[in-house]
This record gives structure tokens, C-alpha cells and sequence, in this order.
């Protein structure tokens, strides 16, 4: 199994938010988590990548027990993270950004290449600098700098906020064609039932910080 989840409790601070959560995603599968604003999403994916500590119950991944692992061992591992808000560099070009992730990862240059290629959108912008693309080539950007660092599972956060259809539209090509040629896994946070619909082979529902179905 990639991940798997058991019991899991978290918060922040003395405020608990996630109540025993549990979940799995196996090998190259799509899995999406949909709930309205409030009821937990980031702060399970904040969870998962260590951002945020567990109070109780435990987090695996491919069998190896990452509880209570930091943040970079997690990523080390192959765990990726793209975070609600992309979080690029704004003074740093496209290129510039996905070098950056190939050197914190510990691969090559030339991946940066490669994944530009992969999206065809970033090409013509890559001398442009971060701060100046729409919300929609941001968060494309964010995905293609997060798979530089050659992650096994990536998790998306909110990946169609504040985009325009096309894009979103886009994006589900680019993240199928992903599934295909990288075989990755992926474990999408959403509120848009007919995005996570495309992608993803299985939905968990989470209200007030809890897995209802």
C-alpha cells in the first residue's frame, strides 16, 4: 500500500481537528478527498506531510511507519506536496523555480527540462518570472516544480481555486497523462465533485474532521 492511514488524530495545538481518520491509497491510484471550506482537508494533507504533528494513530507508507518522520525524510521518500495557494517563487523565472526543486530533491537539472516538456503550457513562459503568470499557469507550475523532485505520491491541495475552466480542464489531461507515463500516485483535496470525478478512481467525503463515506 502507498499510504495508508489508522486511527489518526490531529490538530492544532489543544484544538483537535481530524478525528480518527482512516484511509488508504494503493500504487498508482487516484484518490480524492472533497469536503466544503473548514471541515479538514488541508490539515490531513498537512498531516500526511508532517507539516502538522499526529496526536494519535499512525501514517504509513509503503509499510514504513513515517508518524513521526519531519518534514524533508518525508520527501525523501517520494512524498510531494503541492500546497493550497502554489507557494512559487515570485522573483524566480519558470525555470528557475523547477531548478530549484530539482536541486532541493537531489536530481539533476535536466529534469527540469524534462518536465517541461511534459506541459507544454510552461515552454514558451519559461524566462517569465513566477509573479507575473495567471493562477492557472501558477498552479501548473507549482505541480511540474513539485514532480522535479521525483515524488512516488504527490498531494494536491485545492488544485482548481481561482482558475479558469480551461485550465482546470487542462489540468485533468495533464495529471491523467501523468498517471500513464510516471505512474504516479496521487491523494487530490477538493471541492469540485466533477474534477475529483475525472481523475480519481475513489472519493472519501470528510465533514467537521471526520470521514463520512
Amino acid at each position: 500500500m502507498m499510504l495508508e492511514l489508522t486511527g489518526v488524530h490531529s490538530g492544532y495545538g489543544q484544538i483537535p481537528i481530524l478525528r480518527d481518520i482512516t484511509l488508504h491509497v494503493a500504487e498508482g491510484e487516484f484518490v480524492g478527498i472533497l469536503g466544503d471550506n473548514g471541515m479538514g482537508k488541508t490539515t490531513l494533507l498537512m498531516t500526511i506531510g508532517g507539516d502538522l504533528s499526529t496526536t494519535q494513530g499512525r501514517i504509513g507508507m509503503e509499510g514504513r511507519d513515517i508518524t513521526a518522520l519531519p518534514i524533508h525524510r518525508r520527501a525523501r521518500l517520494g512524498l510531494g506536496h503541492v500546497k493550497q495557494g502554489r507557494r512559487i517563487f515570485p522573483q524566480l523565472t519558470v525555470r528557475e523555480n523547477m531548478q530549484a526543486a530539482c536541486l532541493a530533491g537531489g536530481q539533476s537539472l535536466d529534469r527540469a527540462e524534462e518536465m517541461t516538456a511534459l506541459f507544454p503550457r510552461l515552454a514558451p513562459i519559461a524566462g517569465r518570472p513566477g509573479g507575473v503568470l495567471s493562477g492557472g499557469e501558477q498552479q501548473i507550475l507549482a505541480l511540474a516544480r513539485c514532480l522535479c523532485a521525483a515524488p512516488r505520491l504527490v498531494m494536491l491541495d485545492e488544485p482548481t481555486e481561482g482558475i479558469q475552466p480551461s485550465i482546470r480542464d487542462e489540468i485533468v489531461e495533464a495529471l491523467l497523462m501523468l498517471r500513464d507515463r510516471l505512474h504516479l500516485t496521487m491523494l487530490l483535496v477538493e471541492q469540485d465533485e466533477a474534477f475529483l470525478g475525472a481523475l480519481c478512481t475513489r472519493r472519501y467525503y470528510l465533514e467537521k474532521g471526520r470521514l463520512l463515506a
